[in-house]
Parts: structure tokens; sequence; C-alpha cells
């Protein structure tokens, strides 16, 4: 019997999902760095890629080849992902919001203390996990700027 993995579940060493993207290890290192992904640590600190992961590497490497999107411009786009919107974050929370006031990080990179989000593990939330595909971002916005 063949079983399927779900596509967040986190299988893959640093080392392979480098090899799957063919790219370095140091690169998916410093996508971490700034704050476009966020890999699933093991208590040994390893980190560990999922299908879903892969996918978010390989939509930032499409907008940096591609598009010619340069890495703050990339998490200029993911800052403007209206979470708060998402989430629900009532007036008072979003007054207090790094990422709701700021436009220089994604949301998971921003926790802002007073918010819902302070105590979440950014890599579990629907925000980070939802967009993780290119299409997902933009039918978002599309969405939400649709006159209703």
């Amino acid at each position: 019997m063949f079983y399927e993995m779900p596509n967040d579940e986190p299988v893959y060493p640093i080392s392979t999902a480098a090899k799957m993207l063919n790219i370095s290890v140091h690169t998916l290192r410093m996508y971490e760095k700034e704050n476009l992904i966020i890999p699933f640590r093991k208590s040994t600190n390893h980190r560990l890629y999922s299908i879903s992961d892969i996918e978010r590497i390989r939509c930032i490497r499409n907008a940096i080849n591609e598009s010619k999107i340069s890495i703050n411009g990339i998490k200029t786009i993911y800052s403007m992902m209206p979470c708060w919107e998402y989430i629900g974050c009532s007036d008072d929370e979003r007054a207090n919001c790094p990422a709701y006031n700021s436009h220089h990080e994604p949301c998971w990179a921003a926790k802002g203390k007073g918010t819902v989000c302070e105590k979440k593990e950014c890599r579990n939330c629907d925000v980070y996990n939802k967009f993780s595909e290119c299409s997902n971002i933009k039918s978002f916005i599309k969405n939400l700027t649709r006159v209703k």
C-alpha cells in the first residue's frame, strides 16, 4: 500500500531540498535569514522542508529569476498581504501590530506584542501556509480588491 504524504509534512533535509530546487544550501539559509521561509526545526535544530515549502521556494525563485524581483521586493509583497483581514484582527491589535503598520517584512517576521500572533507559531499559521503558492497570493489579493 502506498502512503500519500501531506504537502505540509516536513521530511526533506536541507541538502535534499537544495538538490530538488537546484540551488545551494547557502541560498536556502539566506532565504530563511531574510524571513522568506520558515523551515521546520527538529529538536536537534536540523531544518526539514515540506512539499509546501518547496513550492514556496519555487515561487520565490520564479519571482527572482523570471520576474526580476529582488529579495527586498518579495519581502515587500509578502508584507502587503493583509494578514489582519485574513485573521480578523481587532482595531486595537492592528494599532500595535508591526505587520499592519509597516511594509518591510512579512507578518511572520514582525510578530507584534499584544496581537493574536504574539504567541503563534508562524510556520503553522494559515497566512504563512495558505500563501505558499504564487497563485494563491494573487487570488487572495484579487478577492480583496473586488467591489462588492
